[in-house]
């Protein structure tokens, strides 16, 4: 609900602005839903294992169950079926429903991008455009929106007038264009009584830049299948990506384990905090470095890999080397 909620902020804020139709919003919540919950269910299960078997510690129901022979090992063995579980749902969201409602945004997105200003424009009407720096008139529409008649364009110090004018996009950079027909453009100084007037039969200018969350979705929307092979970081920090937080579910439970066991007096929290640290230092890392790969600081070789390693390594020690205290201090005695 958390992110979704800022997310919703986020977008309702665009399309207050103009950047995006309202209709489209919600949509949009829609498809991104899966990439929320790559995130949200290891971090689920993470905390679910601590607060289960923390309050069987808390309340000593452990310990009966030690004294009646129910191992350690064997309710490891039981904790990995629902990290199984969730370590499917995750490969499912991550590989494949994520990627698949990646596309479905950047459909929409060339779609909306061929209509945004074009489409929130009133003929007969002057609007303020690109932050309130440029003021647009239209005497008139065509029917799909796409081409404005009579034009009048005011930025800055400078005034077009124009018979039409289309919108075109630059599909390798995803820039916008405005392409003035048959008009005059004027340039005028202020305090002062002349202006330079051209004549042109077309005129263009880029309106808009390709926004930093469409290249964020065009490179999310890649197929996993397309990733496997390509040697482009950008590529390459993406698969890792992905498989990463596959990888993280059954690490991150094998380190809840024995984080949860709890003295009786500390209380079902006691570890709470540091273990939710602990995780968010571990999905820290992977963001950081996928930025890393991604722009070539670091190699593909090394990547994500070793932060699974060293947590890895943790979960291990976590589990085993209380238990080999325990036996060696046996031994001693």
């Amino acid at each position: 609900m958390i992110l979704m909620s800022s997310r919703l902020i986020y977008q309702l804020t665009a399309a207050a602005a103009g950047k995006i139709p309202l209709e489209i919003v919600f949509f949009t919540l829609l498809l991104r839903m899966p990439s929320f919950l790559e995130m949200i269910l290891p971090l689920s299960l993470f905390i679910a294992i601590l607060l289960a078997y923390g309050r069987l510690y808390a309340e000593s129901e452990m310990t009966v169950l030690t004294a009646t022979g129910f191992s350690s090992g064997k309710l490891l063995g039981y904790t990995l079926l629902p990290a199984g579980i969730i370590t499917l749902l995750v490969a499912f969201f991550s590989l494949y429903l994520s990627p698949l409602g990646a596309q479905k945004m950047e459909d929409l997105y060339r779609k909306q991008a061929t209509m945004t200003e074009f489409e929130l424009l009133v003929p007969g009407r002057f609007q303020s455009t690109a932050k309130g720096s440029r003021v647009t008139y239209t005497e008139g529409l065509s029917a799909d929106k796409s081409q404005m008649n009579n034009v009048f364009i005011a930025d800055g110090n400078t005034i077009l007038l124009a018979q039409t004018g289309t919108q075109k996009v630059n599909p390798d950079t995803g820039s916008r264009f405005l392409e003035l027909h048959n008009g005059k453009r004027f340039d005028i100084t202020p305090g002062q009584l002349d202006a330079e007037i051209l004549d042109f039969e077309l005129y263009g200018v880029k309106i808009a830049d390709e926004q930093e969350e469409r290249r964020k979705i065009k490179k999310e929307a890649i197929p996993t299948v397309e990733l496997f092979g390509n040697d482009s970081q950008r590529h390459v920090s993406q698969l890792q990506w992905r498989f990463s937080l596959i990888i993280m579910v059954p690490i991150c439970a094998m380190i809840a384990f024995p984080l949860s066991k709890v003295n009786p007096r500390q209380g079902r929290f006691a570890r709470l905090f540091p273990a939710i640290i602990l995780f968010m230092m571990y999905i820290t890392l992977l963001i950081s470095l996928r930025g890393m790969l991604s722009k070539g600081d670091i190699s593909p070789a090394i990547g994500m890999w070793w932060v699974h390693g060293v947590y890895a390594t943790i979960g291990l020690g976590l589990l085993f080397i209380p238990e080999w205290n325990r036996r060696r201090k046996i031994r001693s005695l």
